[in-house]
């Protein structure tokens, strides 16, 4: 039924120690953390605007990097183009780790959507960490006559181009994410994109749609009060706001694992010893009680880890929603 050449996703999740970070860079822990930076204001710039999860993140880990290295952080909010704007920013940077991008999902994703880019994802760019992850469920509406993935899929196979979904907008990550899932179960169900979430959301729990693929943190008060039902969850763990639904490994559709991820770079050519500090603070500062409690609020599970792990999920990610994008043949509006 699924296509399984892509490997399960996120295996690198698990913070590692401080010592396979040394050994992908090459330098001792010393050196990490007794190199001179920094040595003035560290600008986070966010491509996105104020409240978003970047955003959020930013200002939850700005304020206590900057108490740690005795200089200001700041939040630089530069949205626009989906996250581009900032990015390209960023890119341009001077690489000595002053200015250092918070992003998210978009940042794997918009390559797919805008074929000329004014930076390259990976080239233009020093992986730091993944921070957090939040997590996305397959949702649809109470009446529809499914309780499981497996009558879901089953139902749409008989009814190929009948069945409806929405999405908070064309080329967004729900949107991508459920293109991936009928790519991977050979379903048929057609896009109804709105612009923005209340309109998408609003619909399902209508009756207008039948499913979307939603943040979990964003569908549990209608799940909740019985406007929707959950079918599963696209992380590899079980959600705790939904502990009785299946995560699709457990249905043996690993290959649609789906989450919303942020993380941080630096520009091309940021010395590797500072960027090993950065990552190192980062992975210290996910580790503390108040700040894991925080995130849990927000709907974010802290992830960290080494640059390397994430660099290698970026690429992993640029290849999967390349593939998604031109088999869809979606094209950003």
């Amino acid at each position: 039924m699924a296509n399984r050449r892509n490997p399960p996703r996120f295996r690198w999740y698990l913070a590692e120690a401080l010592a396979a970070l040394v050994a992908a860079f090459g330098i001792d822990s010393a050196t990490a953390q007794d190199v001179a930076y920094p040595t003035r204001t560290v600008q986070i710039v966010v491509p996105y605007t104020p409240g978003t999860g970047a955003d959020i993140l930013s200002r939850l880990l700005g304020p206590k990097l900057a108490e740690r290295w005795k200089v200001s952080v700041v939040t630089d909010n530069r949205p626009g183009a989906t996250g581009n704007i900032g990015a390209e920013f960023v890119s341009k940077a001077a690489p000595d780790g002053h200015t250092i991008l918070f992003t998210a999902t978009s940042f794997g994703t918009t390559p797919a959507l805008y074929r000329k880019l004014p930076f390259d994802p990976v080239k233009s760019f020093a992986p730091v960490a993944l921070i957090a992850t939040s997590g996305l469920a397959l949702v649809v509406h109470p009446q529809l006559p499914v309780k499981s993935v497996k009558e879901f899929i089953q139902l749409a196979k008989r009814r190929p181009g009948q069945m409806l979904y929405s999405s908070p907008g064309n080329g967004g990550p729900q949107h991508l994410a459920m293109e991936l899932f009928k790519l991977e179960t050979g379903i048929d169900i057609v896009h109804v994109p709105y612009k923005g979430l209340a309109g998408a959301i609003t619909d399902l729990m209508g009756g207008h749609v039948q499913a979307m693929i939603s943040a979990t943190q964003t569908a549990h008060s209608a799940v909740q009060s019985g406007r929707l039902r959950v079918l599963a969850v696209m992380s590899p763990e079980r959600s705790p706001a939904y502990p009785e639904a299946p995560t699709v490994k457990e249905l043996g559709l690993a290959q649609v694992e789906v989450e919303t991820w942020y993380g941080s770079f630096a520009p091309a050519g940021t010395p590797a010893p500072v960027v090993a500090k950065i990552n190192a603070e980062l992975n210290a500062l996910l580790q503390l009680p108040d700040v894991r409690d925080l995130l849990a609020k927000q709907g974010m599970t802290p992830r960290g880890g080494t640059p390397e792990r994430f660099g290698s999920m970026v690429r992993s990610e640029l290849a999967r929603w390349d593939r998604v994008v031109k088999a869809a043949k979606i094209k950003a509006d």
